[in-house]
C-alpha cells in the first residue's frame, strides 16, 4: 500500500515521502496513529501544494535575510568598556551587549545565538563579526569598541 507520511517515522521514512508499505502496518499503525495517509491521488495532490507553498516560504526567507544584511553591513554598533594599558578591556564584549546595542540604536533585533563569535572581545577598536542570518546568507557586523568610564 502506497502511503504518503505525515511525520518521520524511524526506519521507515521521513515527513513528506511516499513509499510502499505493508498494508496491515498502514493501516493497524500509521494511518491510526496519524503518522501517514494513503496515497491518493487527491492527497498526492494537496502533498505537491504543500512542498510548492514550503518552497516559496524558504525563498522568501532567503530574500529576507538578503535584505537585512545589506542594512546591517552599513550599519556600525558602537560600545563602550573600560580598558587597561594597551587597550586591553577589564571583562569583554559579548554577542549578547552587541545584539542589544543593534537592537537599541538601530532597531534590528537579532538573536545573539545567530552571532559567530569564537571568543568574546576583548581589546579596543574595530571588530568585524559574522552574524549566520540563514543557512546561506551571512552578514558581517562592524562593532567599534571606543574607551569608557
Amino acid at each position: 500500500m502506497k502511503v504518503i507520511f505525515l511525520k518521520d517515522v524511524k526506519g521507515k521514512g521521513k515527513k513528506g515521502e511516499v513509499k510502499d508499505v505493508a498494508v496491515g502496518y498502514a493501516q493497524n499503525f500509521l494511518i491510526k496513529q496519524g503518522l501517514a495517509v494513503e496515497a491518493t491521488a487527491g492527497s498526492m495532490k494537496s502533498l505537491d501544494n504543500q512542498k510548492k507553498k514550503e518552497q516559496k516560504a524558504a525563498e522568501e526567507e532567503v530574500v529576507e535575510a538578503n535584505q537585512l544584511k545589506e542594512k546591517i553591513e552599513n550599519l556600525q554598533v558602537e560600545l563602550t568598556a573600560k580598558s587597561g594599558e594597551g587597550g586591553r578591556l577589564f571583562g569583554s564584549i559579548t554577542s549578547k551587549q552587541i545584539a542589544d546595542e543593534l537592537k537599541k540604536a538601530h532597531n534590528i533585533k537579532v538573536d545573539r545565538r545567530k552571532f559567530v563569535l569564537d571568543d568574546a572581545i576583548r581589546s579596543l577598536g574595530v571588530t568585524k563579526v559574522p552574524l549566520k542570518l540563514h543557512q546561506q546568507v551571512t552578514a558581517t557586523v562592524h562593532v567599534h569598541v571606543k574607551e569608557g568610564n
